[in-house]
Protein backbone atom coordinates (compact mmCIF):
# COMPACT_ATOMS: atom_id res chain seq x y z
CA UNK A 1 0.00 0.00 0.00
CA UNK A 2 1.64 3.27 -1.08
CA UNK A 3 -0.79 5.73 0.37
CA UNK A 4 -3.21 5.62 3.66
CA UNK A 5 -6.50 6.39 2.52
CA UNK A 6 -9.64 7.59 4.20
CA UNK A 7 -13.27 6.79 3.31
CA UNK A 8 -13.90 8.06 -0.57
CA UNK A 9 -10.93 9.16 -2.19
CA UNK A 10 -9.38 11.43 0.36
CA UNK A 11 -5.61 10.51 0.72
CA UNK A 12 -4.30 11.08 4.35
CA UNK A 13 -0.73 10.52 4.27
CA UNK A 14 1.86 9.08 1.77
CA UNK A 15 3.80 6.42 3.26
CA UNK A 16 7.24 6.29 3.22
CA UNK A 17 7.98 2.70 2.58
CA UNK A 18 10.65 1.42 4.38
CA UNK A 19 12.68 -0.69 1.45
CA UNK A 20 15.92 0.52 2.25
CA UNK A 21 17.41 -2.47 3.53
CA UNK A 22 15.60 -4.70 0.87
CA UNK A 23 17.59 -2.77 -1.83
CA UNK A 24 20.65 -3.20 0.41
CA UNK A 25 19.97 -6.67 0.03
CA UNK A 26 19.46 -6.82 -3.42
CA UNK A 27 23.16 -5.24 -3.96
CA UNK A 28 22.08 -1.07 -4.28
CA UNK A 29 24.42 0.79 -2.41
CA UNK A 30 22.46 3.21 0.02
CA UNK A 31 23.53 5.77 1.84
CA UNK A 32 21.85 7.70 4.76
CA UNK A 33 18.47 9.46 5.41
CA UNK A 34 17.33 7.20 2.20
CA UNK A 35 13.75 7.16 1.42
CA UNK A 36 11.49 6.04 -1.50
CA UNK A 37 7.38 6.81 -2.23
CA UNK A 38 6.08 3.63 -3.52
CA UNK A 39 7.22 1.08 -5.44
CA UNK A 40 11.69 1.78 -7.46
CA UNK A 41 12.68 -0.36 -10.04
CA UNK A 42 16.64 -0.92 -9.49
CA UNK A 43 16.79 -3.45 -12.49
CA UNK A 44 18.38 -6.68 -13.43
CA UNK A 45 21.94 -5.59 -12.04
CA UNK A 46 20.89 -3.85 -8.63
CA UNK A 47 24.63 -3.82 -7.22
CA UNK A 48 25.81 -1.65 -10.53
CA UNK A 49 23.79 1.50 -8.68
CA UNK A 50 25.03 3.36 -6.13
CA UNK A 51 23.09 6.04 -4.06
CA UNK A 52 23.93 9.29 -1.66
CA UNK A 53 22.83 10.63 1.49
CA UNK A 54 19.51 12.54 2.13
CA UNK A 55 18.29 10.81 -1.29
CA UNK A 56 14.53 10.45 -1.75
CA UNK A 57 12.96 8.70 -5.20
CA UNK A 58 9.69 8.84 -5.90
CA UNK A 59 7.21 6.48 -7.18
CA UNK A 60 7.51 4.37 -10.44
CA UNK A 61 11.09 5.14 -10.91
CA UNK A 62 13.12 2.95 -13.09
CA UNK A 63 16.81 2.29 -12.69
CA UNK A 64 18.35 0.93 -16.06
CA UNK A 65 21.94 -0.79 -16.05
CA UNK A 66 21.76 -2.44 -19.36
CA UNK A 67 21.07 -1.70 -22.84
CA UNK A 68 17.95 -3.89 -23.84
CA UNK A 69 18.73 -3.49 -27.34
CA UNK A 70 21.88 -5.99 -27.52
CA UNK A 71 19.04 -8.30 -28.12
CA UNK A 72 19.43 -7.53 -31.73
CA UNK A 73 23.04 -7.61 -31.92
CA UNK A 74 22.66 -11.16 -30.14
CA UNK A 75 20.32 -11.77 -33.08
CA UNK A 76 21.95 -10.50 -35.86
CA UNK A 77 25.62 -10.79 -35.01
CA UNK A 78 25.49 -14.31 -33.53
CA UNK A 79 27.61 -13.25 -30.43
CA UNK A 80 26.65 -13.22 -26.46
CA UNK A 81 26.33 -9.26 -26.68
CA UNK A 82 26.04 -7.14 -23.70
CA UNK A 83 26.19 -4.03 -22.66
CA UNK A 84 26.27 -2.67 -18.88
CA UNK A 85 26.94 1.12 -17.09
CA UNK A 86 26.64 2.48 -13.68
CA UNK A 87 24.77 4.51 -12.42
CA UNK A 88 25.42 7.28 -9.36
CA UNK A 89 23.54 9.24 -7.51
CA UNK A 90 25.07 11.72 -5.17
CA UNK A 91 23.60 13.29 -2.09
CA UNK A 92 20.59 15.29 -1.35
CA UNK A 93 18.90 14.37 -4.75
CA UNK A 94 14.97 14.07 -5.12
CA UNK A 95 13.82 11.98 -8.28
CA UNK A 96 10.37 12.80 -9.61
CA UNK A 97 7.51 10.33 -10.21
CA UNK A 98 8.23 7.95 -13.16
CA UNK A 99 12.26 9.05 -13.95
CA UNK A 100 14.01 6.49 -15.80
CA UNK A 101 17.76 7.09 -15.03
CA UNK A 102 19.57 5.18 -18.14
CA UNK A 103 23.28 3.29 -17.71
CA UNK A 104 26.40 5.34 -17.48
CA UNK A 105 24.50 8.32 -15.67
CA UNK A 106 25.65 10.26 -12.67
CA UNK A 107 23.52 12.56 -10.98
CA UNK A 108 25.21 15.29 -9.24
CA UNK A 109 24.71 16.50 -5.35
CA UNK A 110 21.54 19.03 -4.89
CA UNK A 111 19.85 17.76 -7.53
CA UNK A 112 15.98 17.53 -8.64
CA UNK A 113 14.60 15.37 -11.33
CA UNK A 114 11.20 16.07 -12.55
CA UNK A 115 8.48 13.74 -12.91
CA UNK A 116 8.47 11.60 -16.18
CA UNK A 117 12.26 12.53 -16.63
CA UNK A 118 14.60 10.16 -18.67
CA UNK A 119 18.30 10.79 -17.83
CA UNK A 120 20.91 9.83 -20.05
CA UNK A 121 23.51 12.02 -19.18
CA UNK A 122 25.55 13.07 -16.36
CA UNK A 123 23.57 16.01 -14.10
CA UNK A 124 26.02 18.04 -12.89
CA UNK A 125 25.57 19.65 -8.87
CA UNK A 126 22.97 22.16 -8.10
CA UNK A 127 20.99 21.74 -10.99
CA UNK A 128 16.99 20.86 -11.65
CA UNK A 129 16.35 18.57 -15.13
CA UNK A 130 13.61 17.56 -16.79
CA UNK A 131 12.12 16.22 -19.75
CA UNK A 132 12.74 13.73 -22.75
CA UNK A 133 15.64 13.88 -22.78
CA UNK A 134 16.06 15.22 -19.35
CA UNK A 135 18.57 18.86 -19.93
CA UNK A 136 19.91 21.06 -16.91
CA UNK A 137 16.97 24.16 -16.90
CA UNK A 138 18.17 25.84 -14.10
CA UNK A 139 20.19 26.23 -11.07
CA UNK A 140 19.21 25.20 -7.52
CA UNK A 141 19.35 28.26 -6.41
CA UNK A 142 17.31 29.78 -9.79
CA UNK A 143 14.80 26.98 -8.52
CA UNK A 144 14.55 28.21 -4.97
CA UNK A 145 14.53 31.82 -5.60
CA UNK A 146 11.79 31.48 -8.32
CA UNK A 147 9.49 29.24 -5.44
CA UNK A 148 10.51 31.28 -2.41
CA UNK A 149 7.28 33.55 -2.32
CA UNK A 150 5.24 29.89 -2.73
CA UNK A 151 7.08 27.71 -0.31
CA UNK A 152 4.61 26.72 2.52
CA UNK A 153 6.04 25.63 5.73
CA UNK A 154 3.99 22.57 6.31
CA UNK A 155 6.74 19.73 7.07
CA UNK A 156 6.47 20.10 10.94
CA UNK A 157 2.45 20.43 11.40
CA UNK A 158 0.39 16.85 11.73
CA UNK A 159 -1.60 15.63 9.22
CA UNK A 160 -4.78 17.24 10.07
CA UNK A 161 -3.17 20.36 10.73
CA UNK A 162 -1.93 20.36 7.30
CA UNK A 163 -5.15 19.83 5.92
CA UNK A 164 -7.01 22.36 8.19
CA UNK A 165 -3.91 25.35 6.73
CA UNK A 166 -4.32 24.03 2.73
CA UNK A 167 -8.06 24.22 3.12
CA UNK A 168 -7.78 27.83 4.80
CA UNK A 169 -5.21 28.89 2.27
CA UNK A 170 -7.29 28.16 -0.78
CA UNK A 171 -10.73 28.57 0.37
CA UNK A 172 -12.14 25.00 -0.07
CA UNK A 173 -15.24 24.04 1.95
CA UNK A 174 -14.97 21.78 4.82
Amino acid sequence: MFFKRRRGTEIEQPVILPDVENYRNLGVKIGENFTNIGPVDFSSEPYLIEIGDDVRISMNVHFVTHDGGMHVIRQLKKIPADSFGQIKVGNNVFIGMGAIIMPGVTIGNNVIIGAGSIVSKDIPDNSVACGVPAKVIETIDEYYKKNKKKIDLTKELSPEEKKEYLMKKFKLDK
